[in-house]
């Protein structure tokens, strides 16, 4: 089962794909999103979930406070709707985007900016190709934007693009979580 854990959402359920996704654990999601909270990086967000499985992130951030939230998912967007108006029942107004859209060609037409992304792609997705979508991203950023992205934690760090600089790792059994940022 997954959940929204915190914010005006709080414990509601989720839909979560059948197959093909691997979601965020609690344990996980609760981390990040109290490090997000310590640092204020919700209230009013611009947030952009990229491989968003059932949009637990994404809606995780809205339920907290994000002001804009954008889902994208070739494979699950039925689910990422159901779920997007099950928040929205739940919360009243709420803005979220969901798009059904390879990320890679998301990235190509969107607009930004946004202020945080969650990339948590399918752990086989080479590394060369997880670059190749950081590096369209990075011009979609706002200035002091947030990336996290997860990959498992067996794989060697990935080789980060211009425009991008590691802020931590974290592992978290086979999820290794990196936080990324605008090099200063």
């Amino acid at each position: 089962m997954t959940r929204i854990i915190g914010g005006r959402a709080g414990s509601l359920r989720l839909e979560v794909p059948k197959t093909g996704t691997r979601p965020t654990s609690d344990r996980v999601r609760e981390a990040i999103f109290s490090a997000l909270d310590t640092r204020d990086r919700l209230e009013g967000a611009r947030v952009l979930d990229l491989y968003a499985g059932s949009g637990a992130l994404g809606l995780e951030a809205a339920s907290r406070g994000a002001a804009r939230v954008t889902l994208v998912d070739s494979a699950t967007a039925a689910v990422m709707r159901s779920n997007a108006a099950r928040v929205a029942k739940a919360m009243g107004q709420v803005d979220v985007v969901v798009t059904g859209q390879p990320v890679q060609r998301f990235l190509a037409g969107a607009a930004g900016p946004y202020d945080l992304v969650f990339l948590d792609p399918p752990y086989e997705l080479p590394a060369a190709e997880l670059v190749r979508e950081l590096s369209a991203l990075v011009p979609l950023l706002a200035p002091d934007a947030a990336v996290l992205a997860e990959r498992s934690s067996r794989d060697p760090e990935p080789a980060w693009p211009a425009g991008l600089a590691l802020d931590r790792r974290k592992d978290y059994g086979d999820t290794a979580l990196y936080w990324l940022g605008q090099p200063a």
